[in-house]
């Protein structure tokens, strides 16, 4: 049965646009650990710029943000930068520097919409969560975690708001980069939740941009980084349309196969990708398409 929930308030955003702390669930639901959840690995995903606020939804659970209050701060203080500024920072057109200061400004006014259901980039292109049964969503609230400049990391069901704030964007009040804003507190999550999954292990399919939030501050984890590649005329070649949706392709597919054990990735085969032993370590696996 899908979780019964809030459904989120339907509003215009970028491109196309549609909608306390960790646990705490909405509704009068607990979306927690499902019988068929089993432990094992933490998924890491980017963000998207995309959203999509207005596609018609199920009933769907929803959960806080563990960050929410720091997003709420962050955005109070982007309310204060100029379009113009915005749009030097972001290096975007003076329509959507428009788009997202109105946003910043209007913050809290916002419609909510779960973060994976928002997401509309080619990553999540290539997630198709709307074609998820119940059991596979449960066990991507477990497994998979969206790294996000504004919200820190979230779960699928965690509400966000319409937003735009790259991790990578050299502003953030009191500090040169958002990345030094952000600090340890990402990575102090992760690894706290990849330690409560029991294997300790991250597997990496966020672009760098992002991962960088929280390189070199996951000790203790075992933290596996994914390459995607295809046949080129000088050898195999990065495509990065093709790489982001192989990136939400295979955490889908860890989701509807509930893999636990994360060697048991390397049977993904969606799209004609194969793992490629030659190429990869024990730590940095390639998959070449066919």
């Amino acid at each position: 049965m899908r979780w019964r929930g809030h459904q989120g308030p339907q509003a215009g955003a970028e491109a196309k646009s549609a909608g306390g702390r960790e646990g705490e669930a909405r509704s009068g639901l607990t979306p927690g650990r499902g019988a068929a959840t089993a432990r094992g690995m933490i998924v890491l995903l980017s963000p998207a710029k995309t959203l999509d606020f207005e596609r018609a939804l199920p009933p769907l659970a929803v959960t806080t943000p563990h960050f929410a209050e720091e997003a709420r701060g962050l955005a109070k203080s982007a309310a204060n930068l100029s379009q113009k500024r915005l749009a030097e920072l972001m290096h975007i057109s003076p329509r959507l520097a428009k788009l997202n200061a109105d946003r910043f400004r209007d913050f809290s006014e916002l419609p909510e919409r779960q973060a994976l259901y928002a997401f509309a980039g080619d990553v999540y292109s290539g997630f198709e969560v709307d074609t998820l049964d119940d059991a596979a969503v449960a066990f991507a609230q477990d497994h998979v975690r969206m790294l996000s400049g504004l919200y820190g990391l979230l779960r699928p069901l965690d509400a966000i708001r319409p937003y735009r704030l790259e991790m990578g964007t050299r502003w953030a009040p009191r500090h040169k980069k958002l990345t030094d804003w952000w600090g340890d507190r990402i990575a102090a999550l992760l690894r706290a939740q990849a330690a409560e999954e029991g294997s300790g292990v991250v597997l990496n399919l966020a672009s760098q941009e992002y991962f960088a939030a929280v390189e070199n501050r996951l000790d203790g984890l075992r933290v596996i980084h994914v390459d995607f590649r295809e046949p080129g005329p000088n050898g195999p070649r990065f495509v990065s349309f093709n790489a982001k949706r192989a990136r939400g392709m295979m955490a889908r597919w860890m989701c509807e196969h509930h893999v636990a054990a994360v060697e048991a990735m390397q049977g993904f085969d969606s799209d004609g990708y194969r793992f490629d032993p030659a190429e990869s370590d024990a730590d940095h696996w390639r998959f070449m398409r066919a």
